[in-house]
């Protein structure tokens, strides 16, 4: 073709109604397009135009990259091209763009075009941008709203619909696997408290899938409130859900407990006299508590065993000298001391508020210790799963 210059490379040919074929044409190249008379033609302008097959070959980044270039023309440059980003977060029709994304001057001189093409590249209708989580106790997002009218989004992670504003709220999805193990544990007929219960990250799998009877959620972030009431609504379980808005260190709830979820790092030790008393005091629960333990760095291995690794050791390397999980394992055992005497000094802590609350001793085991993930080379998020019961007589 003569005047395939003129095509838009990004859509395919598309049937319309009347047997007719619609060609994407460049809008600025219009003028320049030139058909013979007896060919029949009228200009439309479709919704949803059908992506070109190489289109569909691209990535979301290349898409991207290859709409900004359209847009500035000759002012694009390899300066601004590490402005734009290579990831973002995705929530329904919503993109979330990264802090450090188009901070450039050109960037913000081209106004609601940037947006509107960002949006367009991604398909979606709405952008925004996360700046940094403000030091206000609530972990509350400094996010702007680039383009659409509203924050609120919809998110489904292992079959839950979460409900909040970006603007407003933060979903965390680096806590995935803690979400999926609370899904599976076994607490059908259980009452749980979950003292720092934000949009619902655990309050929901418990409700949906863990089965629990009823949830006590804490929270004292009243835009979270709204996100987690919204989220119950939408899920079908607000019936077994209470939500006390408010600081979950005045808590009045006693005795009503059996197991209690406290997801707050660093640190969930404030809330530890509270779970203590939430528990039921004749047959008590299990604790979920939720801290950053430090860890030292792991010793250099000898050389030997470093030989041994390249010489193809089963627990060092799988084919193609690719690391196995067994190397994990090995790592996370060095790690466990420091996991262990953690979790042994909060048993203990935990043991002495019981007794000291009850006036009779009780006992508390480890069940398990689980890494979420880390924050830096040697501090780790850890949930202790830990099992309080009264001494009987």
């Amino acid at each position: 073709l003569e005047q395939e210059r003129l095509l838009d490379g990004r859509y395919g040919l598309q049937r319309v109604p009347g047997g007719r074929v619609a060609v994407p044409v460049l809008p600025e190249r219009l003028s320049q397009l030139c058909l013979p008379a007896e060919v029949p033609c009228e200009l439309l302008g479709i919704q949803d135009p059908v992506p070109s097959r190489a289109a569909r070959r691209r990535s979301p980044a290349q898409r991207l990259r290859e709409e900004l270039r359209r847009l500035l023309g000759p002012g694009w440059s390899g300066e601004l091209e590490r402005d734009v980003p290579h990831a973002w977060q995705r929530h329904g029709d919503l993109v979330l763009l990264s802090e450090d994304s188009f901070r450039a001057e050109p960037w913000e001189r081209l106004g609601s075009a940037l947006w509107e093409t960002v949006a367009a590249a991604l398909g979606a209708r709405r952008v925004a941008r996360r700046g940094r989580v403000m030091p206000d106790g609530m972990r509350s997002p400094r996010v702007t709203l680039l383009l659409g009218q509203h924050g609120w989004v919809e998110h489904v992670d292992n079959g839950i619909r979460y409900t909040f504003d970006v603007t407003k709220c933060m979903f965390s999805p680096g806590n995935i696997t803690e979400k999926l193990r609370v899904a599976s544990l076994p607490c059908s007929g259980e009452v749980v408290v979950d003292l720092y219960a934000g949009i619902g990250y655990f309050t929901l799998p418990f409700l949906v899938h863990a089965g629990a009877a009823f949830v006590h959620a804490c929270e004292w972030n009243s835009h979270a409130v709204e996100a987690l009431h919204r989220s119950l609504v939408l899920n079908g379980v607000r019936d077994r859900c209470h939500i006390h808005s408010g600081d979950s260190r005045q808590l009045q709830l006693r005795d009503v407990a059996d197991r209690v979820n406290l997801g707050l790092i660093p640190s969930s030790e404030e809330g530890w006299p509270v779970a203590c008393r939430v528990l039921k005091k004749a047959t008590g629960g299990v604790l979920h508590i939720h801290h950053n333990v430090e860890t030292r760095p792991a010793p250099t291995p000898p050389q030997s065993a470093v030989l041994l690794a390249e010489q193809g050791s089963p627990e060092a390397a799988g084919p193609g000298g690719e690391a196995r999980r067994g190397g994990e394992e090995t790592l996370a055992a060095r790690l466990r001391p420091e996991w262990q005497s953690w979790a042994e000094g909060t048993a203990a802590r935990i043991q002495g508020l019981l007794a000291e609350l009850h006036g009779r001793p009780w006992r508390s085991s480890v069940l398990c210790i689980e890494p979420v993930k880390s924050y830096a080379p040697h501090v780790h998020h850890l949930v202790l799963d830990l099992e309080c019961r009264p001494v009987l007589p």
